[in-house]
């Protein structure tokens, strides 16, 4: 699973003209789902969003010491598949994106797993499918991506992982070892 958490000071969703969600201070997230996602997906992506240090202590001013729990924000969260696209050669594919039956059930275990670690009422969605006019107000602007897998959904070339390096002969001499522990560009 894949989510875009942008922080802001108010965010909604309107559906056919009418606003169906609408929320004050916390979290926007557009949540994608992978092909092959599964519960775990949700524990995992939940516990992420919800333990990131995305506001300031406002007795301090010190940034990136309160989470959304802590601010007793809120939360909107918006179903994206396109967040599983192959861009590659110009025109999407979205075959890395759960189809919709199955993603439907996996998105509301995770909106209902989102209430279960928090509160049910902080938590709001879009409408699953729907044609929706998301606004927000983007606070900073402060926004993430969060993945519950990392890049185990990046098709990883060939020479990703290079054969280790061999082990240097025990008579390296000291300007040796100092050219070693130098960081190269």
């Amino acid at each position: 699973m894949r989510a875009i958490v942008q922080r802001v000071s108010s965010a909604s969703v309107t559906v056919d003209s009418e606003v169906i969600s609408s929320i004050g201070r916390g979290f926007m997230i557009l949540v994608g789902i992978g092909r092959d996602d599964t519960a775990t997906d949700v524990e995992t992506l939940s516990k992420q969003i919800l333990s990131l240090k995305a506001f300031s202590d406002e007795t301090t001013g010190t940034m990136w010491k309160k989470t959304v729990k802590d601010i007793d924000g809120e939360v909107l969260c918006v179903s994206q598949f396109t967040l599983f696209a192959n861009t590659s050669k110009g025109k999407p594919d979205f075959h890395r994106a759960m189809a919709s039956g199955p993603s439907r059930d996996l998105y509301g275990s995770f909106l209902k797993r989102m209430g279960d670690l928090y509160r049910p009422e902080k938590i709001q969605d879009g409408r699953f499918g729907a044609m929706m006019d998301v606004r927000l107000t983007n606070e900073g602007p402060v926004t993430f991506t969060l993945d519950s897998r990392k890049f185990e959904y990046v098709d990883q070339p060939s020479s990703a992982n290079p054969a280790p390096a061999a082990a240097k002969p025990s008579g390296t001499t000291a300007s040796e070892k100092t050219a070693e522990a130098e960081p190269r560009n």
